[in-house]
């Protein structure tokens, strides 16, 4: 490039070189909303609707079944900071939270009552077709990651195991012989989602040309790298930090300075965790979307369902006693 060309250029290469520097820079730390992913979109009263069908995972994923179960914890402290973290026991690892809880479950009731605000969060990550979106229809016809909670689990193992005579058994998963899941989000009276409602339509292919049902094959995400200790987001983040980390995050939320054991008095200042407090919060935090599937069986970690509360108390057991 001539002396002239770089001075003609000058002022539009600055610019590009600005843009460039900021995409860069250490400090913008903004993370994109990994797209893959959709979930239903509720109205003001917070209630939706929509089509969805399940899919098959691929081929490569190795898994038993088409989908991943994942943990997670998701709580403010009382120093106003939040934790929100994907929990190492996803991957059979120790994770610095549930040692914590493990430790409060021994303290008595208040601690007990600590450790369930902030218990683990489960969920189910799986592959869908967006069959019908009336919110969003330009959602229709794509495949998506779908992330939901134990209460539409228990709908699909109950229409792969149903006994009823004369009911039909849906393999859901099936692209030939499944079923449209029709869901129905209702917001209850405790301000929370319920999906009582949704159900499986009647068995039926996703179309009868198997080319389109090929092409909607050819589409489906990986669902491994969400079980995989070295897996990385959308962002190319790692999925899970290292325990160091989540350690050391953990207790700065919570103002913890050093290890515990915990002494009992000590779990009054880490209870503060009212459903007054989270109320508040939900306008101001990003985190907390009222429209989330996944988070059917919790909110923030301090409503689940009954199967869900004694899964995790089952695991704090499990870990007071090792």
């Amino acid at each position: 490039m001539s002396f002239a060309s770089y001075k003609a250029r000058r002022s539009v290469d600055t610019s590009k070189l600005v843009d460039e520097l900021n995409k860069i820079d250490p400090k913008n730390k903004t993370r994109s909303e990994d797209e893959r992913f959709w979930k239903p979109t509720t109205d003001k009263v917070g209630n939706g609707y929509a089509v969805i069908r399940f899919l098959p995972s691929i081929e490569s994923d190795n898994l038993a079944v088409p989908f991943v179960t994942t943990y997670d914890h998701g709580f403010q402290g009382p120093s106003g900071k939040w934790y929100i973290e994907n929990s190492l026991t996803t991957i059979g690892q120790n994770d610095p939270v549930s040692e914590l809880n493990s430790k409060l479950w021994n303290t008595g009731e208040e601690g007990q009552e600590t450790a369930r605000k902030q218990k683990r969060r489960l969920h189910y990550i799986g592959n869908i077709l967006v069959v019908k979106d009336p919110a969003k229809p330009e959602n229709e016809g794509t495949v998506r990651l779908y992330k939901f909670g134990p209460k539409i689990y228990d709908k699909i193992k109950d229409a792969m195991n149903t006994t009823i005579d004369g009911e039909e058994q849906i393999i859901p998963y099936d692209m030939f012989e499944g079923a449209n899941f029709k869901l129905k989000v209702r917001r209850n009276e405790h301000g929370f989602p319920n999906y009582d409602n949704s159900v499986f339509d009647s068995a039926a292919p996703i179309s009868n040309d198997e080319s389109e049902l090929e092409a909607i094959f050819n589409k489906l995400h990986a669902l491994k790298p969400f079980i995989d200790p070295e897996g990385k987001d959308h962002n190319n983040q790692p999925y899970f930090k290292s325990y160091d980390e989540l350690k050391t995050k953990l207790y700065k939320v919570l103002e913890i300075e050093t290890d515990l054991p915990v002494r009992k008095e000590e779990t009054v200042s880490r209870s503060n965790f009212s459903n007054d407090k989270v109320k508040a919060q939900k306008e101001e935090t990003p985190w907390v979307e009222s429209s989330d599937e996944g988070d059917d069986s919790v909110d923030l970690g301090m409503k689940e369902s009954a199967n869900e509360d004694d899964e995790t108390l089952a695991f704090f057991r499990q870990l007071a006693q090792e």
